[in-house]
């Protein structure tokens, strides 16, 4: 069992974590199953939860996805201390278009690190995509990783983990081509302002864990991004039957819709933390299992 890795909370170094949805689908089982594990690795340790909604991918975005959000919350008996009350409350107090400001001076100030951003553009329609001036309209800015670039930290499930970021990620999106900032970049600004101190991910966003620490370092103003401040927690993925992993963008959404109801889902948690079936019939029966409190 793999809860008593996290840190409990103190007075020095609380435990802040988040839940960090997209609105541009409907949830499947793997999300429902990462903000159980996310809560209830957070309650362990008598830390504050953050309802983080990542909408800046605008054309994606769909007022049922923004509001499924919240039902599958409401649906799994979950909660959070900090965040929207609901999809209007978000919109108008919450939305990532409220911090574009931010994101956009760090922007700047990656543009004037020597060697690190470049702008493409593709030049005609279904053509290659070629360096250009960073000031271009409708240009994409890209970090260049060199290679050989290897990121370490100790993972909170994983171990030590090295990640070859030089040879998976040699370069990568930091502005979108509509000058707004992209997930690199606003996922580690948005963690820094909600003072983050664990971030719960699923295996396959491992690679941008390792983009994002490094490209925080290379900024004064967001190296306390790193993996000394923050403890990281990559769990194994859920896959379908045909072994794909779960993605809304495969159609793979409704959790809502699930046969067994929220007991689905404590089960699924209940068998990645390696706890017996009958831990997962409910909410209350997984939290304490997995312990109320540090000491339990």
């Amino acid at each position: 069992m793999l809860l008593p890795s996290v840190a409990p909370a103190s007075v020095s170094s609380p435990v802040v974590a988040r839940l960090a949805p997209t609105p541009s689908g409907y949830l499947h089982l793997g999300n429902a199953v990462n903000f159980v594990l996310t809560w209830l690795l957070t309650r362990w340790a008598g830390g504050r939860l953050h309802l983080r909604i990542d909408d800046l991918d605008r054309a994606r975005l769909r007022s049922a996805y923004l509001d499924n959000i919240f039902r599958v919350i409401d649906w799994l008996g979950i909660d959070y201390d900090h965040g929207p009350s609901g999809p209007d409350d978000f919109l108008r107090h919450h939305s990532q278009l409220l911090h574009l400001p931010a994101y956009n001076a760090v922007l700047r100030r990656l543009a004037l690190v020597p060697g690190l951003v470049q702008a493409s553009q593709r030049t005609r329609t279904g053509g290659p995509e070629a360096d250009v001036p960073l000031e271009t309209p409708g240009a994409a800015w890209r970090a260049r990783v060199a290679p050989g670039t290897e990121i370490s930290f100790a993972d909170a499930w994983q171990g030590e983990t090295r990640v070859p970021l030089g040879a998976l990620m040699p370069d990568f999106i930091i502005r979108k081509k509509d000058a707004v900032a992209a997930y690199q970049v606003a996922s580690v600004v948005d963690d820094l302002r909600l003072g983050t101190t664990l971030i719960v991910r699923g295996l396959d966003l491992l690679p941008s864990t390792a983009a994002q620490l490094w490209l925080a370092g290379q900024l004064s103003e967001t190296a306390a991004f790193n993996a000394s401040r923050i403890q990281f927690y990559h769990h194994p993925l859920l896959t379908d039957a045909a072994g794909r992993k779960l993605s809304k963008t495969n159609g793979d959404g409704g959790v809502l819709g699930l046969a067994g109801g929220p007991a689905t889902v404590y089960r699924a948690v209940a068998q990645l933390l390696g706890l017996p079936k009958t831990v997962g019939e409910s909410l209350a029966a997984l939290q304490q299992a997995t312990g109320n409190s540090p000491t339990s």
